[in-house]
């Protein structure tokens, strides 16, 4: 009986190496943005890490938005609520946290060393994160799903600790945006926010973590799985 099954469809060339591109371009932009943030830290403290880093900062995260529109149109597999979910919550962060109350992310003003800490760390948690993904995917994209190792095990392993350092220094840096916003903006801004950390964040926070854990375990379970077919060999 002839082989009725449909041959695998080969992926576009032009789809793929555009892929390439915005990853490596991404991973290149966040890799300098966690080259400024260890620079500053090492040189003057986390108060310098906004004026050196932050609007560099700010157009890199909006860059991704891009992720947004692959998702909607199927250039890539990502669940389109959980990337949208990523992508919004950073947003909200640089242009409607630091990006109206630079003071804060400084530590002047309403923010104080605690807040540009807490800048610091956010920006060097989303940094490595992503340095880590894009360099991942650009590389798989590249060499036909065979990443190094290394990378490989920093991509599913390094979200332990990354995620959490991230997401407690967004919902600090949004709870004390809280009061400038109901002072130099609008009470109604304020409670936005105050809802958003209050209400919104937990749960978001909990979806995007648990959705990197089911991932971990699906690729773990996958290279388990190819793991034994050989020793069977």
């Amino acid at each position: 009986m002839a082989d009725t099954a449909k041959p695998a469809k080969k992926p576009s060339p032009v789809k793929n190496g555009y892929l390439i591109l915005y990853n490596a371009a991404s991973a290149i932009l966040w890799l300098t943005v966690l080259g400024r943030v260890v620079g500053a830290n090492v040189t003057k403290g986390p108060q310098l890490v906004y004026p050196t880093t932050g609007e560099f900062c700010k157009w890199t995260q909006t860059l991704a938005g891009m992720e947004i529109l692959h998702s909607l149109f199927g250039v890539v597999r990502s669940p389109f609520f959980t990337t949208f979910m990523q992508v919004f919550s950073r947003y909200a962060i640089v242009w409607g946290v630091t990006g109206l109350f630079p003071d804060l992310a400084r530590g002047f003003g309403f923010g104080d060393a605690r807040s540009s800490l807490a800048y610091s760390s956010m920006l060097a948690a989303w940094a490595a994160t992503e340095v880590i993904r894009y360099s991942y995917f650009a590389l798989s994209l590249s060499t036909g799903g065979r990443p190094p190792y290394a990378l490989h095990w920093l991509r599913y392993h390094a979200f332990f600790v990354l995620y959490p350092v991230g997401i407690s220094s967004e919902a600090y840096l949004i709870w004390r945006a809280v009061e400038p916003a109901r002072e130099r903006v609008d009470p109604l801004y304020s409670m936005v926010l105050f809802g958003y950390v209050a209400l919104v964040y937990p749960p978001s926070a909990y979806i995007l973590y648990t959705h990197m854990m089911a991932q971990r375990r699906k690729v773990m379970k996958g290279t388990k799985t190819q793991k034994n077919k050989k020793a069977t060999q």
